[in-house]
């Protein structure tokens, strides 16, 4: 047998139908209990209790409780940023549902992949920040420059308080739809929260879409508008 880790078994515990819907239903940074990730897969709660005694063994998702209720996650953001891979390869390989909705489209515009924006607003917003000189690539790294850090924090942002956390404060997250790299990280997720809090979105109930007010529609041009 080979050395080196074996990807057959994260593969075959992604690859099942239901717990592919169980771990696409939890992309958007939601805890849900076991009954409602049922119904996302579609099986029976026997069956999804099966499998997410599964994915919490692989270390795919984290479960928790809050009084008589558990309620299930992602592990982290390298999980989901794995799950955002594989749908870029499945939509380009042509493994798309058959039946698509409003709502499909809206995704592409804007949503959430874990906590932070991904979607054609999410790569705007990446790029305007290289653009700018505001964000640094360096290969696969990426960080904040000293003009990048005065516009987090001019933007309400607290960045001490999010170094001080164990997430990486930048990291890039391949987005499937554009196939360009959005923003995620701790930075990321303080950057969704803002514009939430500014109203210039808010999220769909039920649902990774990230429905854009008028005045976001405005406010996210006028800051984002142009690299």
């Amino acid at each position: 047998m080979k050395e080196g880790p074996d990807i057959s078994q994260i593969a075959a515990l992604i690859g099942d139908p239901a717990r592919a819907n169980i771990l696409t239903a939890l992309m958007d940074g939601r805890a849900l209990t076991a009954s409602e990730l049922a119904e996302e897969a579609g099986v029976g709660l026997s069956t999804a209790s099966g499998h997410l005694s599964k994915l919490t063994d692989a270390d795919l998702v984290s479960p928790r409780k809050s009084g008589r209720h558990k309620y299930f996650h992602l592990a982290d953001a390298e999980v989901a940023g794995v799950l955002e891979a594989l749908m870029g390869l499945a939509a380009r390989r042509g493994a798309t549902r058959v039946r698509t909705g409003p709502k499909d489209a809206q995704m592409q515009v804007a949503r959430v992949c874990y906590n932070h924006l991904a979607g054609r607003m999410g790569v705007q917003m990446y790029r305007s920040l290289l653009g700018r000189d505001l964000l640094v690539e360096d290969n696969e790294n990426v960080a904040l420059t000293a003009a990048g850090r005065d516009f987090a924090t001019g933007f309400g942002i607290d960045l001490a308080e999010l170094e001080k956390g164990r997430t990486l404060l930048c990291r890039t997250c391949l987005d499937w739809s554009e196939r360009r790299n959005h923003l995620a990280g701790s930075l990321g997720r303080a950057m969704l929260t803002r514009m939430e809090d500014l109203g210039w979105m808010h999220r769909d109930a039920g649902s990774r879409v990230i429905c854009v007010t008028q005045k976001g529609k405005a406010a996210f041009e006028d800051m984002f508008g142009s690299a």
